[in-house]
């Protein structure tokens, strides 16, 4: 294993409120925990550690981490067990197994377990951490760069008012892009239609949300249109937006 990663060869990721991207890493060897706890810290992030299934999953439920590290063979519960619990009060957080297992088959049963990536022991830190910050970026944290939003392949420039999705540049009006830019602080958080309008309209437009459904399919035409749809109607409670999947 390599411990020669320097930080700044990564842009900086943090939450919109400043708080550092949280990861709980899991493995028995604390030689191995240590090691990922000084790599993902030189990235700026805050690190919670356990050393096995069952601290892992507690752990969890506390810190509420933005990416799992998990080796697959732990006492107690898995790797696998454990993003399993997880999962059932934190959907949605991305995980990366770790394993000494190599072959074709164990990659495919942790990926099919629920994995967003696999890496093998011994493995370089600079890998995992690269691999790590690429799962954390796609799954919607900011970019520490506070002119810079990125939501999955979708990124918004504050400074110069610049949309794109996968490189591709999206022209909106002054309404629509501060609706996606609410939506892009608030990646995989179901927000509701009198929320949206008073936050972006500031006012209350006596009761009329039917304004925050047109602009709301407007934007659709213009993000989703031909693509993974990443705007989504969480029927009853509002929108959501997301990576595309």
């Amino acid at each position: 294993m390599s411990s020669r990663f320097s930080p700044a060869q990564l842009p900086r990721l943090e939450h919109p409120d400043g708080t550092p991207v949280r990861v709980l890493v899991a493995d028995d060897e604390p030689n191995l925990t240590e090691l990922l706890n000084m790599g993902l810290g030189m990235q700026g992030w805050s690190v919670r550690t356990a050393s096995n299934g069952d601290e892992a999953v507690a752990a969890a439920r506390d810190f509420r981490p933005d990416l799992c590290i998990l080796d697959r063979m732990m006492p107690g519960l898995s790797g696998v067990e454990a993003l399993a619990k997880i999962r059932t009060f934190a959907p949605g957080v991305p995980a990366l197994f770790l394993t000494a297992k190599d072959s074709v088959e164990d990659r495919i049963e942790g990926l099919a377990a629920g994995g967003d990536d696999y890496v093998t022991k011994p493995f370089s830190l600079e890998e995992v951490v690269l691999r790590a910050h690429r799962l954390v970026q796609r799954s919607g944290v900011i970019a520490a760069d506070d002119s810079q939003l990125v939501v999955g392949d979708l990124r918004m420039d504050l400074d110069s008012r610049e949309v794109s999705r996968a490189g591709e540049e999206i022209q909106l009006t002054a309404t629509e892009f501060d609706l996606l830019r609410y939506l892009m602080e608030n990646p995989r958080r179901v927000i509701s239609k009198a929320k949206i309008l008073d936050t972006v309209w500031n006012y209350d437009f006596g009761g009329q949300v039917n304004i925050v459904e047109l602009y709301v399919s407007y934007l659709r035409k213009k993000i989703d249109a031909g693509r993974e749809p990443m705007i989504h109607t969480v029927r009853g409670a509002g929108y959501v937006l997301k990576p595309a999947t």
